[in-house]
């Protein structure tokens, strides 16, 4: 079982970002945590979570790194009895706010996993995407976390922002692997409804090429394509367990959570979920839901589709496909080389 976190606070508001989070609410930090232990303990209960069943926890955001790492340690203690001895412990960080001594206090609390919003090294890309940190502070943060004994260290990387040329992209992926991490997730930008961005359209360019020219210069240095934006000598387990549709708690404002055919919503707004973290709304998934979701997670990662999931006349689809060399198959399962062609091949299978 998985457990992911949602911590709604940033020091600033990317321009990209559509995530549920504030950066005027700092002065509830404290309750929220406390509420985020009260929905936990149901959740752990509602899951009928047993001893050392718990194999990842992902603390995301919003931004981690603008909560003190004592404000966590109730919540550790919390988990602690539920997690596996070799638990994937991953918090995301700004680095402008993972400081020494932040970044110190959460490895002491458990965490052996630490992914980085980078997005760029370029200084003025940066600027242009709202980002609040500096080339120098990403690299002086993974550096240190390194330093101190982080077991995995990832970082993010946007493409196809105005501008954004082979050579940016170069430079970047360069200086990336010139830090000492096991893993990069490389996002295109999209534009969201609700993003500064969504009224300038246009600083998301159209350049499919850049696509392939990302995936294959972080292939080249050594680090597998295991979906569609992640690459890495490690491989995230959380983020594994998603695109294999395991059971997931979610916990705080704006989280998900998955058990069985049942999706969790606990509510968005902060004082609305500290006033009352239990409630949540369900989501039933019927069988075809369900269905599609494999569908298009399988085909998004090495994780594949289980041929015994689909149906006759998918599987035909599905056999097509492989005779064009478009999918890959073995006994047991299709897979797909091309994950930029992952949501065409889905559609045609499910169609």
């Amino acid at each position: 079982m998985l457990v992911y976190i949602h911590i709604p606070y940033c020091d600033s508001k990317c321009h990209y970002c559509s995530f549920n989070s504030y950066v005027d609410k700092f002065d509830t930090r404290s309750e929220y945590m406390k509420a985020l232990c009260t929905q936990l303990s149901f959740e752990l209960e509602r899951f009928n979570t047993k001893e050392k069943q718990i194999k990842t926890l992902f603390i995301g955001g919003g931004t981690p790194s603008t909560v003190a790492a004592k404000l966590y340690k109730p919540i550790f203690e919390l988990l602690k009895p539920y997690l596996q001895d070799d638990a994937e412990i991953t918090t995301e960080a700004n680095p402008n706010s993972a400081t020494k001594k932040w970044l110190e206090g959460m490895k002491d609390l458990g965490v052996n996993r630490v992914s980085f919003g980078v997005q760029s090294f370029d200084r003025n890309k940066l600027k242009a995407l709202g980002r609040a940190h500096s080339p120098h502070q990403a690299k002086d943060a993974i550096i240190y976390a390194k330093k101190i004994g982080f077991e995995h260290l990832s970082l993010d990387l946007i493409y196809n922002y105005q501008g954004d040329t082979k050579k940016l992209l170069f430079k970047d992926i360069e200086e990336a692997f010139n830090l000492p991490i096991d893993h990069i997730s490389a996002y295109e930008l999209t534009i969201e409804n609700g993003t500064k961005f969504s009224s300038t359209p246009k600083v998301r360019q159209e350049n499919e090429d850049l696509a392939f020219f990302v995936a294959n210069e972080i292939r080249k240095r050594g680090f597998s394509h295991y979906e569609i934006s992640n690459f890495g000598i490690y491989q995230s387990k959380h983020n594994k367990g998603y695109w294999k549709l395991e059971n997931y708690i979610g916990a705080g404002a704006g989280a998900v959570g998955f058990l069985d055919d049942t999706r969790y919503y606990p509510q968005t707004n902060i004082e609305a979920y500290i006033h009352d973290p239990l409630k949540i709304t369900k989501e039933h998934l019927s069988p075809d839901d369900l269905l599609t979701e494999k569908v298009f997670l399988g085909l998004r990662s090495t994780i594949g589709i289980q041929k015994s999931l689909l149906s006759d006349k998918m599987k035909k689809k599905a056999q097509i496909l492989c005779k064009e060399n478009k999918l890959n198959c073995d006994d047991i399962r299709y897979f797909n080389d091309n994950f930029f062609l992952s949501d065409e091949l889905a559609l045609y299978i499910l169609d």
